[in-house]
This record gives C-alpha cells, structure tokens and sequence, in this order.
C-alpha cells in the first residue's frame, strides 16, 4: 500500500496548514493512522495517532495545537497543524496499521513523507 500525503510547505511562524494522507485501496480494516516527524539531524519521533474506536493520542508537543481526524470513508487522516513554532520544522511522515483480511497480522505502512518548514 503506498501511503499518499500532500499538504507540506512553507509558514510563518503562528501560521497554519494542514496535512492529509490516505490509504488507496481496499481492506478488512485499519486499526490506526497516524503521524510522525524527522527533524534534521534528530530521531524520528512521535505527532499523533487516531485509533479505530475513536482514541486519540498526542505528543506533549503538540498538545492544544495539532488535531488530528480520520475520514474512515476515503481511507484518510488529516492533521490540523495550528500556532506553528519554527521547532516544527520537520518532514512529516503518514504512518497505517492496516489489517488486510481477519485473522492476519496487521501491516503498518510509511508515506513518502512531506517538508513543513516553519520559518519568517
């Protein structure tokens, strides 16, 4: 399954934008999508996470800023992306969890990843 994001680019700081991924194709189900970071030089960490059954999870960071929703039609996750601050300057990389048929092991899937810079 190849994930595909759009929605990077470049934002003043307080600025906005927001990103979008989705899972082209059919499946049993997927159990989470979410998103992920990498900031150069830096590990790859943590944003946001929507779980099948409506759970959400955040990173500190992030927290009162980000939201992130799931259209579970189109197979798509979004996240909001309000108050950026320069530290937010990162690829942002679409991570899914996907299960394909009942009873096999869920798949997770990366996409490509998309720039935000958050920069005056």
């Amino acid at each position: 399954v190849q994930l595909v994001e759009s929605g990077g680019g470049l934002v003043q700081p307080g600025g906005s934008l927001r990103l979008s991924c989705a899972a082209p194709g059919s499946f049993f189900s997927i159990n989470a999508m979410g998103w992920y970071r990498q900031a150069p030089g830096k590990e790859r960490e943590f944003v946001a996470v929507g779980i099948s059954g409506g759970s959400i999870n955040y990173a500190d960071s992030v927290k009162g800023r980000f939201t992130i929703s799931r259209d579970n039609a189109k197979n798509t996750v979004y996240l909001q992306m309000n108050s950026l601050k320069p530290e937010d300057t990162a690829v942002y990389y679409c991570n899914a969890k996907i299960l394909h048929r009942l009873g096999y092991t869920p798949l997770v899937y990366w996409g490509q990843g998309t720039q935000v810079t958050v920069s005056s």
